[in-house]
């Protein structure tokens, strides 16, 4: 028996000899250990999601509590949760990818190109597409990785670059005839939900497991809490950045296509408007699941509580501007959330750290 388990023995009165170990008490703050009972640091958004369930419930029962509006939520929103997907390998790394919208609009402009005006099959479209999205991510991944331009920068001017070229591919309008199975990508379905959510799901387990269980996945989060460091560590940092910007493209053109076909056309205002929605739920994630963490189960979450909120708001007569409002103020709360753990991270870590140079001192 150690001596400072022999000390508090004896000072309750019990005999040492005795082999019952003492009773150790919870020390936290109750407020600590109720917040832990209920995993508010990893799955709030879990309740603010039955929350938001509960009080559209109650709002417009007749139109929100319908096995309708449930298969509507989880598959319309697969595309966005691809996109955000993507984002999580850059985000890990430290990079900033602001072409993953236009990226997703490319995709699905020149699949639709090559089909309706090419006579392109559909596999071979498919395969061409998702060859250039990645092949436009490695360049990205150079440009960022081995020339060392700000990542900010770089997808920045390939964004205009990208848009530019999806008005010269649809020449400013609408690209129809799109092959039979293709659109059947779109509008088919599993169990009530179209193949777009099931996708997102088998992409998300992929994520996961990549990210979570493999050494490549604990680099990049490794390079992102410090490049400097991780490479003087041995980790390739470079090709690690190349790796993840070409990930994201690669998501995104995934997402292009899926969306072109439920769609049914090549729209050339497609794709942009997922760019904030997507950060927006990725960012939300990072306080989830894995708190200060990109992670792929913490952004899927969050997109579909982001998509709760908007649905909602729209069944109970919201403007239709309101999905831009609510998306732009959840980004700014969940960079917020992300900024204050991280602080208190950083707090938490130096008052372990006075107490332990404090205990070590002579006294």
């Amino acid at each position: 028996m150690s001596v400072d388990n022999e000390t508090d023995v004896v000072s309750a009165g019990v005999d040492t000899g005795s082999p019952k170990r003492p009773a150790r008490h919870d020390s936290r703050p109750a407020r600590t250990r109720i917040l832990a009972i209920l995993q508010m640091e990893k799955y709030s958004a879990l309740w603010i999601w039955a929350g938001l369930i509960i009080l559209f419930g109650l709002w417009v029962p007749d139109t929100f509590l319908t096995w309708s509006n449930v298969q509507i939520i989880l598959s319309s929103q697969a595309v966005t949760a691809i996109v955000a997907l993507g984002l999580v390998a850059p985000l890990a790394v430290g990079a900033v990818d602001l072409a993953v919208g236009s990226v997703v609009g490319f995709a699905g402009m020149l699949a639709a190109v090559l089909m309706a005006r090419g006579d392109w099959g559909t596999v071979p479209t498919i395969v061409v597409t998702l060859a250039l999205g990645c092949g436009i991510g490695a360049a990205m991944g150079v440009l960022v990785g081995v020339v060392r331009i700000s990542s900010m920068i770089v997808t920045l001017a390939a964004s205009s670059v990208l848009s530019g070229m999806i008005f010269w591919l649809s020449e400013s309008q609408n690209v129809v005839g799109l092959t039979s199975q293709f659109l059947a990508l779109g509008s088919g379905t599993a169990l009530g939900l179209a193949w777009p959510f099931w996708v997102m799901l088998l992409l998300c387990i992929g994520a996961w497991l990549f990210l979570d269980h493999t050494a490549t996945g604990r680099y990049l989060h490794a390079t992102g809490l410090g490049q400097e460091a991780a490479k003087l560590s041995g980790v390739p940092t470079t090709r690690l950045i190349v790796l993840a910007l070409t990930l994201s493209a690669g998501a995104a053109s995934i997402a292009g296509l899926l969306g072109t076909a439920r769609i049914g056309a090549g729209d050339p205002s497609f794709g942009p408007s997922y760019l904030l929605p997507a950060y927006a739920a990725v960012f939300l994630g990072s306080t989830q699941v894995r708190p200060g963490f990109f992670n792929p189960w913490g952004t899927v979450i969050s997109v579909y509580v982001l998509a709760t909120g908007v649905k909602g708001l729209q069944l109970a007569g919201a403007p239709v501007w309101i999905p831009e409002v609510f998306n732009g103020l959840a980004l700014l709360a969940a960079v917020s959330l992300a900024v204050v753990r991280q602080r208190m991270a950083a707090h938490r870590t130096l008052v372990r750290m006075r107490r332990l140079v404090n205990a070590r001192r002579p006294r």
